[in-house]
């Protein structure tokens, strides 16, 4: 039957009593369980709404919940910091846009110049690239440890970046080995700062006029190429110190000097931009060029000068030491020149090896003009030479000839074109010698002037003159007609019975 079920009579008041008591329990136990399950409710209540405060505070608590992990720092997930970046984030328009413009500092440092060339006007140099500037909208809330975030470069495609180029660059490319060398830091409040490393050949316009004892200032600009100055400022970010330049920096025929910074504003015709530019000074070394061209170039001079020395009847020898000095101070001008860009005006080592060129070819000039002045010595001797033993002999033929006495000493001389030498004849008459000594022009001169001959003055008319003057001898034709004046007379001899004395037949 069951506790509240009733059986007889006398017990069914007190099963009844029973029941209702045990109604009153039932019920009692449903109370208790509505009151038990009511502060849960309540509890995951507040519980929801408490989350949802967090996630309307800080959007990565979302991603959290929804991804449940990614890259964490403690208790902070740097995954969902980045990702929260792509959140209504336009990389194609500028931070504060129709605001202010973005600052961006630039610091340089360079670890290699690996060539500086005269011919192409150019240097090469490899060097860390850093920019620096704020970008409102990468800010995030700051966590400790978390206050900059480094990423790669696949981030740099998410984000605004300047649109920095290198004015005079003539080729550039980036460094990928064995990763791209690039990175980007993002700092809490927004500042981003991108360094990667570039290897570029710029241009140098080179003045070469004081080549090899020159000075070149070759210099790098950095411009943006589309934002002018009311959307980006360029700026030196640590001021003198923006650019360094390593100790181990070295080339083989320059030396750096030092470098400087500037920034100026450029116009153009499509507005005013910024531009920064790096400086660099190099100081050309001469040891390269003391060796290869001063020095030989000197000692070929001297070598040159050896001719000098020499006999000048050695002509092979003399000829082909000059030759051979003019032919290589030839090629080592033309080997000089090569290794230059062709330019117009005048450098130093032109005047050097100008002058050492002159100075051989004069040596050169020398031996031939010692031959031809010996030549013509030895041609002008000759004629005098002839010339003298002509007049010597005509001398002679004076001498053996006897004119005959005069028998009237007071008439003089008649009729016979000579004086008289007898001492019988004319008391007053000047005694003939005949002397032993070589006879000279002034000996002749007067031997034959005592006789009266006619070939006195033709003949040292013609001596004279061309002791004086040696050309005169292409004049006349024969050396015998030069004696004789040149005139065709008769030739000289013996007065004949009808000249008259005193010297008349020469007349």
């Amino acid at each position: 039957r069951g506790v509240c079920g009733g059986g007889g009579s006398s017990s069914s008041s007190r099963h009844a009593v029973s029941s209702r008591g045990c109604g009153r329990s039932i019920s009692t136990w449903s109370k208790c369980t509505n009151l038990l399950l009511m502060p849960r409710a309540r509890l995951v209540t507040l519980w929801l709404a408490f989350n949802l405060a967090l996630i309307a505070q800080d959007p990565s608590a979302s991603v959290d919940a929804a991804t449940g992990g990614g890259s964490m720092l403690g208790d902070v997930n740097i995954s969902a910091i980045l990702d929260s970046f792509s959140v209504s984030y336009d990389k194609r328009v500028r931070p504060n846009y129709g605001g202010p413009p973005v600052e961006v500092g630039v610091t340089m440092y360079v670890l290699s110049i690996s060539s500086l060339s005269e011919v192409k006007m150019d240097f090469t140099l490899d060097f860390y690239f850093r920019q620096f500037w704020t970008d409102p909208r990468l800010a995030y809330g700051k966590r400790p440890g978390v206050e900059t975030l480094s990423v790669g470069s696949e981030f740099i495609k998410n984000i605004w970046v300047p649109d920095t180029f290198f004015v005079n660059e003539k080729q550039s490319y980036f460094h990928i080995a064995t990763t791209s060398n690039e990175f980007i830091r993002v700092h809490h409040s927004g500042s981003i700062t991108r360094s990667i490393r570039l290897t570029i050949t710029a241009s140098c316009p080179m003045n070469l006029q004081y080549f090899p004892m020159d000075r070149q200032l070759c210099h790098i600009e950095i411009e943006s190429f589309g934002y002018t100055m009311r959307d980006i400022r360029y700026k030196w970010n640590e001021g003198p110190n923006s650019v360094g330049v390593s100790s181990e920096v070295s080339l083989p025929q320059f030396k750096v000097l030092g470098h400087r910074q500037r920034a100026v504003e450029i116009s153009l015709t499509t507005g005013n931009y910024s531009r920064l530019a790096c400086e660099i000074q190099f100081v050309r070394s001469m040891g390269y060029y003391l060796i290869q061209i001063y020095i030989p170039s000197g000692l070929i001079v001297v070598i040159s000068w050896v001719s000098f020395w020499l006999n000048r009847n050695a002509t092979p020898a003399r000829v082909a030491l000059g030759v051979t000095t003019v032919l290589t101070m030839t090629t080592l001008m033309s080997s000089t020149n090569a290794a230059l860009p062709k330019i117009s005006y005048v450098k130093s080592i032109d005047v050097y090896l100008g002058t050492c060129f002159v100075m051989v070819f004069a040596s050169l000039l020398e031996y031939a003009t010692v031959g031809y002045m010996a030549k013509r010595i030895q041609m002008r001797k000759q004629r005098f030479m002839a010339i003298q033993k002509i007049a010597e002999q005509k001398k002679q033929q004076l001498d053996g000839v006897q004119p005959p006495p005069n028998p009237n000493p007071s008439a003089g001389d008649h009729g016979h074109g000579h004086a008289h030498t007898h001492s019988h004849a004319h008391p007053h008459a000047p005694k003939q010698t005949v002397s032993n000594r070589p006879i000279g022009f002034s000996n002749m001169q007067q031997n034959v002037g005592t006789r009266g001959c006619s070939i006195v003055g033709p003949l040292f008319q013609e001596v004279r003159f061309k002791v004086h003057d040696p050309k005169a001898h292409s004049k006349g034709g024969t050396l015998e007609n030069t004696v004789n004046g040149g005139r065709g007379g008769p030739p000289v001899g013996p007065p004949g019975p009808g000249q008259q004395g005193g010297g008349g037949g020469g007349g």
